[in-house]
């Protein structure tokens, strides 16, 4: 019995001492064994400088996760995907006063920027709409470069469409202007005299001109890009 009972104190002794010392490990210590860093390396913040110029109207946001900015599409699939990015993050994040992120910036550690972690960021963010650019301290791009690749200009984009619009309708005026010219020349008879067709040609050329059947979408401004569809040469 005795035997026992020794055994018995001896691991309930154990498990006491297993559970003091596991406690003591969680117990919050009254000094941490912590010190201070800097958040950025030299190179870092030569980029981080350059970055808060370049972006004066956004705000740069230092080493934060991209599960802090984007989202599954389906929730039941949150915690594979935030178990798989959890630990990837880039160098700076440049957002809008919205707080919505529009571009993110790594800048390469001394060991240079694995291939396949720069494939990865760049395929997870150009998908949602986010730029990604890779910044070399000593060979950094310009402002506009940078800006360009993160900012959608809106009055470039309007100017573009408005582009866009004004050539689909040159280009439907031309073709019904070139539709016209080639329906009244099948539409004029054929003489056997040689005088009738001298005349009959004459005659064409001259309705072809003043009343010619109005064209639709025609473009009453055309100085910047003048239609080449004029009928007859200066004099």
């Amino acid at each position: 019995m005795a035997l026992i009972a020794g055994l018995v104190l001896g691991v309930l002794l154990q498990r006491w001492r297993t559970n003091r010392l596991v406690a003591s490990k969680r117990r919050i210590p009254r000094q941490w064994p912590i010190a201070l860093r800097a958040l950025v390396n030299s190179k870092e913040r030569r980029v981080w400088r350059w970055l808060v110029r370049a972006f004066l109207d956004h705000h740069v946001m230092v080493k934060i996760p991209v599960t802090r900015f984007t989202m599954p599409e389906r929730k039941d699939q949150g915690q594979h995907w935030f178990t798989l990015l959890a630990g990837v993050y880039c160098t700076f994040t440049i957002c809008n006063a919205e707080g919505i992120v529009i571009g993110c910036v790594d800048v390469p550690g001394p060991l240079g920027l694995s291939l396949g972690n720069q494939t990865l960021k760049h395929s997870l963010l150009t998908q949602t709409g986010i730029g990604y650019w890779v910044v070399d301290p000593d060979h950094m791009p310009s402002v506009s470069e940078i800006r360009s690749g993160f900012i959608v200009d809106k009055s470039l984009q309007a100017a573009a469409q408005e582009r866009e619009r004004y050539d689909s309708q040159f280009k439907t005026t031309r073709s019904n202007l070139q539709a016209t010219i080639s329906r009244r020349r099948v539409a004029t008879p054929r003489s056997s005299n040689p005088g009738d067709i001298a005349f009959s040609d004459s005659t064409s050329e001259l309705d072809s001109r003043p009343s010619a059947p109005p064209i639709t979408n025609w473009q009453q401004d055309s100085f910047t890009a003048p239609l080449d569809s004029r009928m007859a040469s200066l004099q």
